[in-house]
Parts: C-alpha cells; sequence; structure tokens
C-alpha cells in the first residue's frame, strides 16, 4: 500500500502540495493527471527521495525502496559506448546484485556463497534476461541489428526509449512512468501498451494521452489547486465523475449563498431591536459556525483557431514518382520511400501511418521543402502556403529571446507585417500574457514553446497544414484545442502522431508508409492496430522458423526424428498441463473483474452527499474486504500466468 499522509510539499514560493492525503492498492494501474505545472513531477520525486516533503509523510512498504523495488525512467541522455542490451540489462537492479554476489564470492572461492549466488541470479531469471531485454527492445522498435549497438550511436528520441526499456526491465512493485509515449510512435506504443496490461505490480503513470490512460488505468488521481483526488475508473470515466462532482460543488455553493443571504437578512433587520436580539445573536453564531463550501474555480479552457486561409488551391500538390530521402555531403543518395503517386486536394484531412523509420517524417520533410527530392516531381497549387510543425521545431527556438521578438522576426520575414500592440494581443490568445511576452523562451516549458510554435504557425495563415507529432509537449487541454481548431480549419491537413484521440477526431482518411512505398490505408485506426498485431506475429513466426531450420541443418537426421518424438510428447504433457490453469485462470479473470466493478462502485458512491456516516463505514469495510481478495486473486493470476507462459514458451 501507498500512503500519501496530510502531505504538503513547496518548490520556492508555489504551493505544490497541500495537505494532500489519498491511499493506493498495491496492483493499481493509477494515471496522474492536472494541468502543465501543476506538479505532476514534483510528486515523483518525492516518492523516489530526491524532494522531502514540507509536511505530512509518505508510507510504503520498506521493500520497494530497495533495489529493484521502485523503477522510473531516467529523464537525463545517457552517454556511453554500451551495447543497447548491456544497457537496459543494467536496469534489473535484483539480477546485478546477484551478479555482483556471484563475482565476490568466485573472487573468494567461496563454494557456498557461489550456489547461493547462482540460485539468487536462477530467481531473478537471469538465464532468460538477455532475451527478454532484447525482446523488450524489439517491441519498442529497434531493429535486430540495433540490439547490440553503442547507446551514443542513437539519437535523443532513441536513447530515451532505452531509458524506458530500462525501467522495464526492472521488476519492481511501483513503477513511475512520466510521459512514457512522447518518443513513441503508433506500433511501440501498441507493444507498450500490452506490456503494461501485464505488469503486476503497481503503476503510476503521467500522459496525456487520452486513449492511452483509458486503454492502462483504473484509477485517476486528480492533481489541482494543490490537492490530490482519488477517482475509481480511467480518464474517461474521471471526466464523467468530475463534472457531476462539479455540478453537486455548485449546486450545494448556490444553495449555500441562500442560507446565507436569508441569514444575514434577519440579522441585519433585527438586530438592533430588544425583542429580537436573542434570535439575531443565535443566527450570527450559526453564521460564524457555518463551514462554508468553496465556489468552483476551474482553469478556463484554453482555445484557438486557424485563420481563413487566402487562397484554397485544388489540387494543393501533386505527387509524381516521387522519392524521398536523403542525400550526404558527398552525393550519397539513400531513398527511403520510392514512387509516390498521389494528388493532395483542399480540405483533406490525412492522417500518415507507420512504423518508426518507414519513412513518415522523411516524406513530411520532402513536401515541407525541408529536403530535396531525390526523383520524381511535387507539384503546387498556384497560392500554396505550407505550416510546417517538425519534431524538433521547439529545439529551433531562440532560447534567449521571448514570443515577442520571435513574432516580431516571423511578420518582418514572412508575413503578414503588423505593429507589436497588434502582435502582443494575437500572443494573449495564446495565454502569452504581461511579462511572459518577453520571457526568454529558454526557461519555458515544453508545454509554453509548443504553444509558441502554433503561435508562430497560426500566424502565417497557411492553407497546408503539415504537422509531425505536434503533440509531444501539450496538456489534455492544449491537446482538445489543436483538435478543435483542425477540424475548424478551411484548409488541408497532412497529420502524423501517435495520439491516436487526436488522428480519429481529425483524420478522415490515411496513408500508409511501410516497405520503402506509400499508400492508402483502407480502414481506420483500430484495423490498423490489427494489421501491426499481424505484422508482429508473422514478424515471429519468421524467425521462429528460421531458428528452426538452422537447429535442424545443424542436426543428423536420424537424431531429429528422435528429436521430433520427444518434443510432440513433451508438447502433449505441457498441454495437458496446461489446460486446468487456463481454467482457473479463466475463472479468476471472471473473479477479478466482478470485484473491481464492485470496488469502482463503492469509490464513486463516496461522493454521494446523502450517505450516511454509518453507510460510509459500511462501505469503507467492503471496499477492504474487496481490496484483499483482488490482492490473494491477482497473487494466483500472476502464479497461473507466468506458469502457463512458461509452459507455452518451452521449446
Amino acid at each position: 500500500m501507498l500512503l500519501l499522509n496530510d502531505l504538503s510539499l513547496r518548490r520556492g514560493v508555489k504551493l505544490v502540495l497541500d495537505h494532500a492525503s489519498v491511499t493506493l492498492q498495491p496492483g493499481e494501474k493509477i494515471g496522474l493527471i492536472g494541468r502543465n505545472g501543476a506538479g505532476k513531477s514534483s510528486l515523483f520525486a518525492l516518492l523516489t527521495g530526491k524532494l522531502h516533503a514540507d509536511g505530512g509523510d509518505v508510507q510504503m512498504p520498506p521493500r520497494w525502496l530497495q533495489p529493484g523495488g521502485m523503477a522510473e525512467v531516467a529523464q537525463e541522455m545517457p552517454e556511453t559506448d554500451e551495447g543497447a542490451t548491456d544497457f537496459v540489462l543494467a536496469g534489473d537492479a535484483v539480477l546485478a546484485l546477484a551478479q555482483q554476489r556471484l563475482a565476490a564470492a568466485e573472487a573468494a572461492d567461496d563454494g557456498h556463497a557461489i550456489a547461493e549466488a547462482h540460485q539468487a541470479i536462477s530467481d531473478a531469471g537471469g538465464f532468460d534476461a538477455r532475451a527478454r531485454a532484447q525482446a523488450m527492445l524489439l517491441g519498442l522498435g529497434f531493429r535486430p541489428e540495433q540490439l547490440d549497438a553503442p547507446v551514443n550511436s542513437f539519437s535523443g528520441g532513441w536513447r530515451m526509449r532505452l531509458q524506458l526499456a530500462r525501467a522495464l526491465m526492472c521488476p519492481a512493485e511501483l513503477m513511475l512512468l512520466d510521459e512514457p509515449t512522447n518518443h513513441l510512435d503508433l506500433d511501440a506504443l501498441v507493444w507498450l501498451e500490452a506490456w503494461l496490461k501485464r505488469y503486476p505490480g503497481m503503476l503510476i503513470v503521467i500522459s496525456h494521452d487520452r486513449e492511452f490512460l483509458d486503454a492502462i488505468t483504473q484509477v485517476t488521481l486528480h492533481l489541482d489547486d494543490a490537492k490530490l483526488t482519488r477517482y475509481g475508473g480511467n480518464y474517461s470515466a474521471f471526466e464523467e465523475m468530475r463534472a457531476e462532482r462539479i455540478a453537486q460543488q455548485q449546486a450545494s455553493y448556490a444553495k449555500q449563498q441562500e442560507r446565507i443571504a436569508h441569514l444575514q437578512k434577519f440579522i441585519d433587520r433585527f438586530k438592533a431591536k430588544a425583542t429580537k436580539a436573542k434570535q439575531a445573536q443565535s443566527r450570527v453564531k450559526a453564521l460564524a459556525r457555518m463551514e462554508k463550501i468553496a465556489p468552483v474555480l476551474t482553469a478556463s479552457d484554453f482555445q484557438f483557431e486557424f485563420r481563413e486561409p487566402a487562397s484554397l488551391p485544388n489540387p494543393m500538390l501533386a505527387l509524381s514518382g516521387l522519392d524521398c530521402g536523403y542525400r550526404s555531403d558527398e552525393g550519397r543518395e539513400t531513398t527511403i520511400v520510392r514512387g509516390i503517386e498521389r494528388s493532395v486536394l483542399a480540405g483533406q484531412r490525412i492522417g500518415i501511418l507507420g512504423a518508426n523509420g518507414q519513412g513518415k517524417s522523411t516524406f513530411v520533410k520532402t513536401v515541407a521543402h525541408e529536403l530535396a527530392p531525390l526523383a520524381g516531381t511535387m507539384t503546387e497549387g498556384k497560392g500554396l502556403a505550407i505550416g510546417y510543425f517538425a519534431q524538433q521545431e521547439l529545439d529551433l527556438l531562440s532560447p534567449a529571446d521571448g514570443p515577442l521578438m520571435h513574432l516580431v522576426r516571423l511578420a518582418r520575414d514572412v508575413g503578414p507585417p503588423a505593429r507589436e500592440q497588434e502582435l502582443r494581443d494575437f500572443l494573449g490568445s495564446f495565454r502569452f500574457t504581461g511579462d511572459m511576452v518577453t520571457q526568454a523562451v529558454g526557461t519555458m516549458s515544453g508545454g509554453e514553446k509548443a504553444r509558441l510554435v502554433l503561435a508562430m504557425l497560426v500566424w502565417q495563415r497557411p492553407n497546408l497544414l503539415l504537422l509531425d507529432e505536434p503533440t509531444n509537449h501539450l496538456d489534455l487541454t492544449t491537446r482538445e484545442a489543436l483538435s478543435m481548431a483542425l477540424n475548424d480549419f478551411e484548409g488541408t491537413v497532412m497529420l502524423v502522431s501517435h495520439d491516436r484521440a487526436l488522428l480519429r477526431e481529425v483524420c478522415d482518411e490515411f496513408w500508409l508508409v511501410a516497405g520503402g512505398a506509400l499508400k492508402p490505408f483502407d480502414g481506420d485506426l483500430d484495423d490498423y492496430q490489427r494489421w501491426l498485431l499481424d505484422q508482429s506475429r508473422e514478424a515471429a513466426k519468421a524467425a521462429s522458423e528460421q531458428s528452426r531450420r538452422l537447429r535442424e541443418e545443424a542436426t543428423p537426421a536420424a537424431s531429429r526424428k528422435e528429436d521430433r518424438k520427444a518434443a510432440a510428447a513433451a508438447r502433449q504433457a505441457r498441454a495437458d498441463e496446461i489446460k486446468p490453469l487456463k481454467k482457473e485462470l479463466t475463472l479468476a479473470d471472471h473473479k477479478l473483474g466482478v470485484l473491481f466493478a464492485e470496488r469502482d462502485k463503492l469509490e464513486a458512491s463516496f461522493a454521494d452527499a446523502s450517505l450516511t456516516p454509518e453507510q460510509i463505514a459500511e462501505a469503507g469495510k467492503r471496499l477492504k474486504a474487496i481490496g484483499d481478495q483482488i490482492e490473494q486473486l491477482e497473487g494466483r493470476w500472476l502464479e497461473l500466468s507466468t506458469r502457463i507462459d512458461e509452459l507455452g514458451a518451452a521449446p
């Protein structure tokens, strides 16, 4: 159990947590949400001991504080020539400790200690750890030839994937993930979701990806106004419950204001009359005793819109025999996508799909004139105005200059021209007000920088928007504002994103970049996710078949026949053992589903103001009993799943 008890935390003059309390159960998967700057990452730093509370305390099982008990993704970029697989393996602190014990025992020539160390390595899964680490890397999008490449040979985004894999490798009972999807494409995101669903420990994840939170979490922890509020359910359920709670609080506040006004009116009218003085005084005391309900104060929603394009050429682009790729300084060409034959029409909403490295960004950069075509033609419609949001756009901002200076340069060099006051007013619509317009961009958060890039994009009045992962640093509110603005945009949109909610809400057709070609994808995002899983299964099947052929080639025919008989007998024995285990697992799944539903219903009932203290106490007792049952069932479920996986994975 993780218990935050009356917790207070300050960062400088800002109050991040104000007497916050919450209880989280082992095995729960929790989404930690709140506006950018609310203090979510500070709470993580508090849990890991990097920050210390100003008041209250954090209670957790002591073993969570031991090596391997807690896992998080390190934010610093690793600089090492260590191989990728070895770097990820080092994330398993329990295994690393066992290996250190073995080395020490061997150095001391202590036979008993050597045997114990070997047992500890076996218990830590040391004999298949390398295979598990490599499977994790492949799931996160690394190619087989990259598995042993030096860490410092990868770009920043890929190094962050290595840090994520290293954290997942740790057999922790508590995992803290801060925006784990930012550097992932859609296929790696699908893999991560499946992995986290199987993860047996407590997970607390900060994410601004609605669909990711809905798929992974069963509890939502809302950090708002320095308070923590627990909601039973995923993000969509949280939105519904919070809206209902706000409505109830607003109604209670209005009712109390009427009562206060009535009491005050009586006091004002009769306090000077001797015959009514006692009644007036009693009402003064009643007013003083009344616990005031605060009005509902929520952050105003952020909204913006793209300006009406000056023209809408149709077609906007005609691509004929287009080859996209890179040309080195020596003139050597590397083609990524070949022979593109497509037209881009006015008003289209196109989502660009494809695994990392297949050429999505290369294609978009070519259309944006960031890269020259290697072959073919790209014919632009008259009056085409491209607005390009690149993944690295935030890095191209001038750190020493403020938003106003960026807009002044843009209006002068690109247009349309404008007076300073007009630029200030425009920046105000993107929440850059007062001194913020001159604040150095280098001191701003990632979300503020992304808002500035969006503002600069809007100022240019494009009619074709090329957006390459525009949501990486945006919170949920700004993502929703971007979605609304894109839906109202009269021009054409081409969007590369791992944010499935944004793709679903904005795009009405998809193009797939795969196997060196760009073609229309016949289906929606659900079809694409199924296609990805099929591709993954086919790749695994091909790898297994190749491994089998290599083994057979190295084995004499007579021996192969005996091996096949023995393998068939072993498979049958495993199937006989697996059958009752699967039956018990299905029953445990069903029981857990019933218990989770009852727990969520009970948690939601605490928001009912009409409950009596006795009913609340009874619900609390039942909630504890359910928690105990869930813990016991989840332990058995994990044992069954592990055994079934072991039997199924055996050769």
